[in-house]
């Protein structure tokens, strides 16, 4: 079976958790099931508030400095019900209500397993009447249905970065699929958060962020940008899975180089935080 350059994570015509969800399955009451990371909480990380977050396993891309390499591979997340995460996440409701947050789907890439983040995203916000947010990289955003992007509040899209060269060599994948995904969100309305990793020698160029920032600005419907410090804190996740962590070497952006990014982003009228 073909797999995914740079995973083994298998291509299939059609993946079992989109089966589950056909009309056929609908109504013999078969389970939505997907690979599963994990589910945490989390304050201002994961969007607006105090938010349920389910992590999902499996990712296309290989990004050079990723802090959950282990999330990259779909068969080693826990294969598990949609019930199941909906009950864990109703536990919490009260207090991510009162709490001004909400539910985030992330990953690995949620939109490799389209139809049970979409069932996800759907019960989450009518189920639980939740703020939801979906955490990609838009490299799969053709995957997304509108129908699944109704029942999304808010995008966290990750742009690695502006100069196509830089972006595959980070990613390991082309940069066109990610802005097409985010000209559609535009013309959808959506509101989208842009998230930009700054990384000294490699993402920082003021050329490269300003690309970014334009970018962002022109769509119209990006309030904020989060600018995120390159760090090391996956580099043990790394050398437990046996992969070359080639940024070993790499120091963290400096307060300087931080607030000149978010500079640059400010001068294009974007809230950068």
């Amino acid at each position: 079976m073909a797999t995914l350059l740079g995973t083994d994570i298998p291509i299939r015509p059609r993946a079992r958790d989109e089966d589950a969800a056909t009309p056929a399955a609908a109504a013999t009451h078969r389970p939505v099931t997907g690979s599963v990371h994990s589910w945490d909480l989390s304050t201002g990380l994961d969007g607006p508030g105090s938010r349920f977050v389910a992590f999902l396993s499996g990712c296309p891309l290989t990004c050079l400095y990723c802090h959950n390499p282990d999330t990259w591979r779909m068969r080693d997340g826990k294969r598990t019900t949609a019930d199941e995460v909906i009950a864990e996440a109703a536990k919490y409701t009260t207090f991510i209500s009162a709490a001004g947050g909400g539910a985030t789907v992330s990953g690995g890439e949620p939109l490799l397993q389209p139809v049970f983040t979409g069932e996800l995203l759907h019960r989450l916000k009518h189920e639980l009447a939740l703020h939801t947010a979906l955490d990609t990289s838009g490299h799969l955003g053709a995957r997304a249905t509108d129908a699944l992007l109704r029942d999304v509040d808010l995008v966290l899209l990750d742009i690695k970065s502006w100069h196509p060269g830089t972006y595959e060599k980070v990613t390991g994948r082309p940069l066109a699929p990610t802005l097409d995904f985010a000209r559609r969100l535009a013309a959808l309305g959506k509101e989208v958060w842009v998230r930009f990793v700054l990384v000294p020698g490699l993402t920082d160029d003021p050329a490269n962020v300003e690309g970014v920032a334009r970018f962002a600005a022109s769509l119209g419907n990006v309030p904020r940008v989060d600018v995120l410090p390159f760090h090391k804190l996956g580099e043990a996740k790394w050398d437990a899975l046996g992969k070359d962590f080639t940024l070993r070497a790499t120091p963290s952006p400096s307060p300087a180089q931080i607030a000149d990014a978010k500079e640059i982003f400010a001068a294009q009228g974007l809230a950068a935080v």
